[in-house]
């Protein structure tokens, strides 16, 4: 798995630069992206970048389409195996409400009905796992779907030089100021990840992770909610651990109350971590943090002497709910 995420940014910049068929879909007014696990932390992504636009995104995990899906909307399905029992769901009920669809898998029973329906394909690979193959998944999508989602080439660019620095910190080939080594050897009991709505999908995608690699349990909370439910839990002493992930240009009051957080957990005696964004678009963001607390969730699967490939757990449900 480590050398997967070790090329992380020469993946990026290679399936960005793939010579994909590009999606030729006209008249779209909003997107439905559907995908779960691995895949549909991509979703999360694309709404995140998409919020910045007046392209609307609503990432959908589970069986069920909206009711607005219609004539004019771009289904996106999404599943690297190409078997979720989920994605192929939303695949058929797309198909049934005239929506405009496009699908991306590595093969699978997806593959086999957008060929029997002609419905656009785009086979793409996966490399160790679902989750390892993030950036490949990503950036084939924004490829395929560049004419429709409103992201530059430039932007591309500046995300894929901020991973080739981001690797040079993190991968396997340094353990000197590692910064996610670092926090995958502070954390002990149970992470409680705090995030503000633009990092939505770098926290719900390091919950992920941890639980999948890491075989432990984890909890994401957005900050502004937390402060009005989830803070009192502070007031008993527990083996929860809280980690503050922070945009570098966050709105003012979420800045505010980043302060307020810190003096609370301080004067409480609660220690805790911070990490950051880096500079630059959503886009760059959010890539560079799920490498960060991806990698952060390997070496702490290695720490805890568990391998973060095998997933028993999710192979057993599935193989009993078809």
């Amino acid at each position: 798995m480590h050398k997967v995420y070790d090329k992380w940014p020469q993946l990026a910049r290679e399936f960005f630069k793939m010579e994909y068929e590009p999606a030729n879909l006209d008249n779209i007014d909003h997107i439905i992206f559907t995908g779960m696990g691995g895949s549909g932390a991509i979703g999360d992504t694309l709404s995140a970048i998409l919020s910045k636009t007046k392209i609307h995104l609503y990432v959908v995990k589970g069986y069920h389409l909206p009711k607005t899906a219609d004539s004019n909307t771009l289904v996106v399905t999404t599943s690297a195996s190409g078997n979720t029992l989920e994605t192929l769901t939303m695949l058929d009920s797309a198909k049934k409400a005239g929506c405009k669809v496009i699908a991306f898998s590595s093969g699978g029973k997806m593959e086999k009905y957008c060929t029997k329906n002609k419905i656009e394909h785009r086979n793409v690979p996966i490399l160790n796992s679902p989750r390892a193959s993030f950036p490949v998944y990503l950036y084939s999508i924004l490829n395929v779907l560049g004419g429709i989602v409103p992201v530059r080439k430039n932007e591309i660019e500046e995300s894929i030089r901020t991973l080739e620095h981001m690797q040079k910190q993190i991968s396997s080939s340094n353990l000197d100021s590692n910064p996610s080594l670092d926090l995958a050897q502070w954390m002990s009991g149970v992470p409680m990840i705090y995030y503000p709505l633009g990092l939505q999908a770098a926290a719900i995608r390091f919950k992920n992770s941890l639980q999948e690699n890491a075989k432990m349990h984890a909890i994401a909370e957005d900050i502004m909610e937390a402060c009005h439910n989830g803070i009192v839990s502070w007031e008993r002493p527990s083996n929860v651990q809280p980690i503050l992930l922070r945009g570098r240009d966050d709105y003012v009051m979420t800045k505010k109350l980043w302060k307020v957080i810190k003096q609370y957990f301080e004067i409480n005696k609660i220690n805790y971590r911070e990490v950051h964004s880096v500079k630059g678009t959503i886009l760059s963001k959010i890539i560079n943090m799920v490498y960060l607390l991806d990698y952060a969730s390997i070496y702490h699967a290695v720490i805890r002497k568990t391998d973060p490939t095998p997933i028993q757990s999710i192979d057993f449900v599935k193989q009993k709910f078809r």
